[in-house]
């Protein structure tokens, strides 16, 4: 099976022969920030949405962005075509690049840029019948998770004990407010009222949570960004989850309790066909 082709640092080439420095500051300091790009049809969902979000988080830590918007259309649209006809998750990756190993920034270092493109693996169908289940735990990362940073040790860890209680998200408390999951974002729906945490440096601000936001009050369904206590959360009668890979997840338990009935909630089972006739309209 050959090898799929990946870009780095103007150059397409098979993964198996895309090779980093050692001394890359993305290797040696986790310097670098990414993206993630879910693609329908052939196409990149909401482009220009996520290149805001990267060029934000670029400069938050003051990377200079290496590439044009129609310079990133370009690569992520050859990424896709030589990729396949299926649904694909799109991964670029900017490093502040190599240089000997010190903690301040390097003088006229060169950015390492890589991106790739790989299938979109679908949401098994019974997850949608029966919901997942998650665990909380304390927030303990740092205070710009707003910067979508390559440095995820946190998140893994707080993953991986969600993991090892055999849950498939951590959803992660501050302050008494819910903040985010480890890799997603958090919805709850309480007295009808569909509820996110409002965007700010807690949270890595998702577009899939912006869709969501987007279509909940295009079809006049009741929906407000405002904190979460946590008292609140775990009275909820629906909680879910989104990510460009996700989309949008019911969960029906949490820290092995049921949320309501423990079944997915009418009113997440709207907004998950909402989310499908969206993504049915780019095919047109």
């Amino acid at each position: 099976m050959n090898s799929p082709l990946v870009y780095l640092n103007g150059e397409y080439l098979p993964l198996d022969q895309a090779k980093i420095s050692v001394l890359d500051r993305g290797f040696i300091f986790g310097d670098g920030i990414y993206e993630v790009i879910p693609a329908y049809a052939g196409k990149a969902l909401r482009f220009e949405h996520h290149m805001q979000r990267l060029q934000r988080s670029l400069d938050a830590v003051r990377i200079t962005n290496p590439l044009s918007n129609r310079q990133w259309q370009e690569i992520i649209d050859k990424l896709i075509a030589t990729t396949g006809p299926q649904d694909q998750s799109v991964y670029l990756h900017i490093t502040r690049g190599v240089a000997q190993r010190d903690h301040s920034f390097p003088h006229n270092a060169k950015h390492t840029v890589f991106a790739m493109s790989n299938i979109l693996q679908t949401v098994d169908p019974e997850l949608l019948k029966t919901g997942i289940t998650a665990i909380t735990l304390d927030d303990i990362r740092w205070q710009y998770c707003n910067i979508k940073s390559i440095s995820l040790l946190p998140n893994i860890l707080l993953r991986q004990q969600a993991v090892d209680k055999d849950a498939a998200e951590a959803i992660l408390i501050r302050d008494d407010k819910v903040t985010e999951g480890a890799a997603s974002n958090v919805f709850i729906v309480s007295g009808g009222v569909i509820k996110t945490p409002p965007k700010d440096h807690k949270i890595l601000p998702g577009i899939t949570r912006d869709l969501i936001v987007e279509l909940a009050k295009k079809h006049g369904m009741p929906i407000e960004e405002t904190s979460i206590s946590e008292q609140e959360f775990f009275k909820a009668d629906e909680i879910w989850l989104t990510s460009s890979t996700k989309e949008v997840l019911p969960v029906t338990q949490i820290n092995e309790q049921p949320v309501a009935d423990g079944k997915p909630g009418i009113i997440w089972q709207s907004m998950y066909q909402k989310y499908q006739n969206f993504k049915k309209s780019l095919h047109n």
